[in-house]
């Protein structure tokens, strides 16, 4: 099977996640959304387990692209301001959905998923501790500002009205003005 392939299956198992109501990712569920047969999709991810670790890791990957877009260099080139930056600038000015957040919550419950999450985010939120203290408080606050609209804005529980959204992230960029050398 192809990669174009495997992003259909990911993208199909993401697809059951937006369903009303939240639908259940299965193996046979996931097959019938994108018009294979159980074992043809087995081939490729023989387990749910499989299945629900390529899910994390597609979901994780559209997320490092868009952040590296945002970043506009390499990730290791960037300071931890700069890293952080992008995160805040993708969490608010891209949109997420439902399956977005389930697949983040349902990695939260199992150790293989939290690893492919952490995988692919840690250097991305990590604020060094060799930074000054305040720099630390502007930059972490910065983030998770961002990750409270991103779970309001894809969950829609609470979710921030659009005409406040640039001002919202006018806030989070003023805490992340380069005053300090971060």
């Amino acid at each position: 099977m192809t990669t174009n392939a495997k992003e259909r299956i990911l993208d199909g198992a993401l697809d059951l996640l937006r369903a009303e109501g939240g639908g259940a990712v299965t193996l046979d569920a996931t097959a019938k959304q994108v018009g294979l047969t159980k074992p043809g999709l087995m081939y490729h991810f023989p387990t749910k387990n499989a299945l629900m670790l390529g899910v994390v890791d597609h979901v994780g990957a559209r997320w490092e692209r868009l952040l590296l877009a945002h970043l506009g260099q390499p990730k290791e080139t960037a300071s931890p301001r700069q890293r952080i930056q992008a995160y805040v600038e993708v969490a608010l000015s891209e949109r997420f959905d439902r399956a977005d957040f389930a697949v983040f919550s349902d990695a939260l419950y199992r150790e293989a998923l939290t690893e492919t999450w952490v995988r692919r985010f840690e250097s991305w939120v990590t604020v060094p501790t060799t930074l000054p203290p305040a720099v630390r408080a502007r930059l972490t606050s910065a983030r998770l500002l961002a990750d409270g609209y991103w779970m309001a804005d894809a969950t829609g529980v609470f979710p921030v009205p659009e005409q406040d959204r640039h001002q919202v992230l006018e806030v989070a960029r003023h805490l992340l003005r380069d005053e300090d050398p971060a």
